[in-house]
């Protein structure tokens, strides 16, 4: 249920301490992380204004890029939150997100795998299941378009390599990038992501669809299986 009009508000605090005020004085690089979500929030809850609402907020999800993988069911049970503030929070997030990406309408070519990470990036490091991604390319390595095959549990995905090529066919690609995310932040590849990068470069070969590479992404780090060099036929 939303925080009442006694709540503690962002017009209770001193006038040079209210965030909204704040920004328009200083700029938005002034204000603390718990500030900015304050103008979000816009009310606190009883016996707790708005920016220490939002500074619990932050300490009880273990700071800002753990909130950012809560959805807002979760963020809804925070004190001082409710169901229309958690909706609100995952909007910002979502667009933060959405703005570390190429500009809409962009040509995205993937010359390396940071260009890949780029892409992907802010849509899976902030998951917390795994989830994987096989993206189409042309001959010139330019995204014609993407897949998420599936999604699994915090640990390991089940996938296809012969479902990844049969995508791959559909979408007239030339080659594919297959990527997925490690919600434990352990960048490390596991023996199941070897095993199946393994058999997607020996189907990709039967089928004509040659397997770029295979990036895992950790958090806000990456690692590319082909640059790793860890596995023979590329």
């Amino acid at each position: 249920m939303e925080t009442s009009i006694k709540a503690g508000m962002v017009r209770d605090l001193p006038a040079d301490e209210q965030p909204r005020e704040k920004l328009m004085r200083l700029g938005s690089e002034a204000l603390s992380e718990a500030e900015l979500i304050a103008i979000l929030l816009r009310t606190g809850r009883p016996g707790c204004n708005v920016v220490e609402t939002s500074r619990l907020l932050l300490e009880q999800s273990g700071g800002l890029h753990r909130m950012a993988r809560r959805g807002w069911l979760h963020l809804k049970t925070m004190p001082g939150v409710g169901a229309v503030k958690a909706v609100t929070l995952e909007a910002a997030l979502e667009l933060a997100r959405r703005l570390e990406r190429w500009e809409p309408g962009s040509t995205i070519q993937f010359r390396t795998p940071q260009d890949v990470a780029r892409y992907f990036g802010p849509t899976l490091r902030d998951q917390r299941k795994e989830v994987f991604i096989v993206s189409f390319l042309n001959a010139r390595k330019v995204l014609i378009g993407y897949e998420r095959i599936s999604v699994g549990g915090q640990t390991a995905t089940i996938v296809d390599p012969a479902e990844v090529m049969r995508q791959a066919i559909l979408n007239d690609a030339h080659s594919v990038i297959v990527v997925h995310n490690h919600p434990s932040g352990n960048l490390r590849a596991s023996e199941a992501d070897l095993a199946l990068t393994k058999r997607l470069i020996e189907v990709g070969h039967l089928m004509g669809v040659l397997l770029e590479d295979h990036v895992i992404i950790a958090g806000h780090d990456h690692l590319s299986l082909r640059m790793q060099g860890s596995l023979a036929g590329w």
